[in-house]
């Protein structure tokens, strides 16, 4: 009996060990890829810069450099993460119940604008603080709002989520600059249309010690509480059933539908809150401004992540680092803005094309580990 237990003991031991290896094996695979995938981006765009006469090297260095040489270039650096982890989560929260959302640059700019258009009649008027609070509500909601309607229509018109973002995406913009160049026009400012100002008092303060205003902290700490929603939870584990098979979810008696509204809100309200910073924290007013890009870079973020909370936090100070330098490249170079989205492009088009390459190495099957014992 006693040789039969301790079979059994060693036997269990085996089986967790080999169970363990194969957990490592599959997650390295989610890493392994998405680095060949940036190392086969570089030597693309390395072999671009060759072709225009200029040196891969020196863009790469000044990339570090403009990145995360200096303790300004870093301050820098996180100060641009801070929207891109925001809009990043816009994309990787509907990508957990199966949906590919595309809508994070409208969010934020709509969301921006009614934090700015909603502080008017406060400014001078109401405590500072008060307004803030009230002014990021809004900029949550008018997110969620917007991202939570194409969740709505997929679930019960069948409307394609990827199409209907991205429409949205342009409504709002467009809803933005009527009023901005219409009615809730700053007159005062004749150069470019824009909205009111702030003012000083009424700006999000900078981290203490930094330059780096607050909307990097929140975007942290809510990368963290959604991973914990997403992998901890019942609500995340009713999320991963729905992404992974719908009908299975309905046939369980899931509310699916629920389910795709209140995450795609979620993801919504992530980048209305972007907005809301980019406009208390950096602008100081709503404008044209709003929409650069930070939602359609977010989307190469999340899936550079595999759409995993902590990790787009690490990608989006990557990628903060590579939008920073655009202006050190464009002096030293002497080469275009549009350079910097040139390498973006590039990495998310490889980065599709790596989509192809998992289940196809032997060395991360979960077969490997138990073939060799």
């Amino acid at each position: 009996m006693a040789d039969a237990s301790g079979l059994t003991e060693i036997g269990k031991v085996e089986t967790a060990q080999s169970d363990f290896e194969i957990r490592v094996r599959q997650s390295a695979e989610f890493v392994f890829i998405p680095v060949l995938a940036l190392a086969m981006s570089a030597v693309l765009f390395s072999v671009f810069l060759f072709a225009i006469g200029k040196s891969p090297i020196e863009f790469f260095e000044l990339v570090g450099r403009g990145g995360f040489g200096t303790a300004f270039s870093i301050q820098n650096t996180l100060q641009r993460a801070a929207p891109l982890i925001l809009t990043a989560l816009a994309v990787a929260i509907p990508a957990r119940i199966g949906l590919i959302m595309i809508g994070g640059e409208g969010a934020l700019v709509l969301g921006g604008f009614m934090s700015a258009a909603f502080a008017i009649p406060f400014i001078d008027h109401a405590p500072p603080m008060l307004t803030l609070v009230l002014m990021a509500i809004v900029g949550v909601a008018m997110g969620a709002f917007w991202v939570g309607l194409a969740g709505a229509l997929r679930y019960y018109r069948g409307v394609n989520e990827t199409i209907s973002t991205l429409l949205l995406t342009y409504i709002g913009i467009a809803i933005m600059n009527f009023f901005v160049e219409g009615a809730l026009r700053d007159l005062t400012n004749p150069n470019k249309p824009s909205t009111k100002p702030l003012g000083d008092a009424y700006m999000v303060g900078k981290i203490p010690g930094t330059d780096v205003h607050w909307g990097l902290a929140f975007g942290v700490v809510i990368a963290v509480a959604l991973h914990i929603l997403m992998t901890r939870t019942t609500f995340g584990f009713a999320a991963r059933i729905t992404g992974g098979n719908a009908r299975a979810a309905l046939a369980q008696g899931l509310p699916v539908g629920k389910l795709i509204v209140i995450c795609t809100a979620i993801a919504g309200g992530c980048a209305g809150l972007a907005g809301f910073f980019e406009v208390a924290a950096i602008q100081g007013r709503a404008n044209a401004s709003l929409a650069a890009g930070y939602g359609f870079t977010g989307i190469l973020v999340s899936f550079l992540a595999r759409h995993n909370p902590i990790a787009i936090i690490f990608v989006a100070i990557m990628f903060g680092g590579i939008v920073a330098s655009g202006g050190l490249i464009q002096r030293r170079m002497d080469l275009p803005d549009a350079t910097v989205l040139l390498l973006q492009g590039l990495t998310f088009v490889v980065l599709l094309a790596s989509e192809t390459l998992y289940g196809r190495f032997d060395f991360f099957k979960p077969n490997a580990a138990k073939e060799r014992t």
